[in-house]
């Protein structure tokens, strides 16, 4: 059945920013988190396609407000999500049927929505909070962001491009209506907001080698964002990604954006490849330069779908291909016995709240779906040199993260290093529900068949 989709109206949202409400926003997450420790119910049993299902009804539940990881992150919307973990729920071989797809979309505008509300409002953070009604609470945790508008235009394209897919699904056509006018109504917002990012940036030198960062003098977060370091690969990455996103979607001219830079869109990707790959693979922190260097990498290099990398450029597979070897010959960088990989081989800012209360999400623990982003971009790499040099790795990544999702009964957010389900004593492991279809997507393009099909 498809039907028309009653899309959210305009709404006199509210938006919060200082030390009173950044109290507030913990006091609203801690809560959460704490009544995710006791209340949750245990796991469930199942094989794979009833966890999927199991996933997609409570992900896309008609119930949530706004498109979330899952428990214990539903009390907080993370812009960047829509980026790293949720750039396919609207790929028509991971929907179920026509009301799937209805909730999807529904689901994904809505939340697109009061992000674009957010930008309008000068709230351009790595965290909002609800706080009750039309209200909301915008937080940094850690530092400023690099990849909140990277996320938030990536969801609004999810939407706009929603119809270029073959799908009998009424409600992809209707999204992506929806999608053009939300772009057409914060366009300037949006423009604004991409152009601060760029006039934000600061030259770098290391030994005659330039380049304009986003963190030369401060730290900024990306999703790996207990780090707490400057100079890092991945939040230059993901601004370099968000510059590319909105020339494509017409938020922003590319002439008016390289005079915002002083330099081509090309010369400053160049500079920055330059700067973080001298040694030949790609360094995760300029600071980073005496550690062997195995010890100087991380799996967020990878970045997100249809983001910094261009592997048909030879360059920058190469780069690509000597970091990854690096990764995939270090045995401190998998769990043993199997094809997950870690963030990194060592652990990194670990501190005592990383064992009482909130994951270490940097160093030697596991995202399955960084794994499955790696897996992409191996077969990136396979598709535009024309070899088979990484299809067999990608497949083992692949497994496994199935192997666990069945395991843990559910797709996780995090893997101990022992691949066992990541716990502190408040956080019991997180059920990225909403991140399972990405992970469907990518083992489609790697085996060549589905993992699951519907007869919707």
């Amino acid at each position: 059945m498809n039907r028309h989709i009653p899309f959210s109206p305009h709404r006199d949202y509210r938006f919060y920013q200082g030390p009173f409400a950044a109290g507030v926003a913990n006091g609203i997450q801690a809560l959460n988190f704490l009544g995710d420790r006791f209340l949750r119910k245990s796991h469930l049993s199942a094989g794979i396609d009833e966890l999927y299902r199991h996933s997609v009804n409570s992900a896309f539940s008609p119930k949530e407000a706004f498109l979330v990881t899952g428990a214990p992150h539903a009390s907080a919307y993370y812009p960047r999500d829509f980026a790293w973990f949720y750039p396919d729920v609207l790929d028509p071989e991971t929907i179920l049927d026509s009301e799937d797809a209805v909730r999807r979309v529904r689901l994904l505008e809505k939340s697109v929505h009061l992000l674009l509300e957010a930008v309008r409002s000068n709230v351009v953070t790595t965290t909002i909070v609800p706080a009750g009604g039309d209200r909301y609470i915008g937080v940094n945790y850690f530092s400023q962001p690099s990849d909140t508008l990277l996320g938030i235009l990536a969801g609004l394209e999810q939407i706009i491009r929603a119809d270029q897919r073959a799908s009998a699904f009424l409600a992809m056509s209707q999204g992506a209506h929806a999608g053009r006018l939300l772009l057409a109504e914060y366009r300037d917002d949006l423009k604004s907001a991409i152009s601060e990012l760029a006039s934000a940036l600061q030259p770098f030198d290391d030994n005659g080698l330039t380049a304009l960062l986003c963190d030369a003098t401060a730290p900024r977060s990306a999703a790996t964002d207990t780090r707490a370091e400057r100079r890092r690969f991945v939040t230059n990455a993901c601004v370099y990604a968000t510059f590319v996103r909105g020339i494509r979607l017409g938020v922003i001219d590319r002439i008016e954006l390289e005079g915002l830079l002083g330099r081509e869109l090309s010369q400053y990707k160049k500079e920055l490849l330059g700067l973080f790959g001298k040694h030949g693979y790609i360094r995760h922190a300029l600071d980073s330069g005496s550690e062997p260097a195995a010890s100087s990498i991380a799996l967020d290099f990878v970045n997100v779908h249809q983001g910094f990398w261009d592997l048909s450029d030879e360059g920058e597979r190469a780069l690509f291909a000597a970091t990854t070897d690096l990764i995939l010959g270090e045995p401190r960088f998998r769990i043993p016995g199997t094809s997950h990989f870690l963030v990194s081989s060592d652990n990194p800012q670990n501190k005592m709240i990383h064992k009482i209360a909130a994951p270490a999400y940097q160093g030697r623990s596991c995202w399955p779906t960084f794994n499955v982003e790696f897996a992409d971009r191996m077969l990136n790499y396979d598709e535009c040199s024309g070899a088979d040099k990484y299809r067999s790795c990608a497949r083992d990544i692949l497994r496994d993260i199935r192997t666990a999702t069945e395991t843990h009964g559910g797709y996780q957010e995090l893997l101990s290093e022992k691949g066992l389900k990541y716990r502190t004593w408040a956080y019991q492991g997180a059920v990225a529900h909403s991140w399972f279809p990405r992970f469907l997507t990518v083992w489609k393009r790697a085996f060549e068949a589905p993992l699951l099909s519907w007869n919707p």
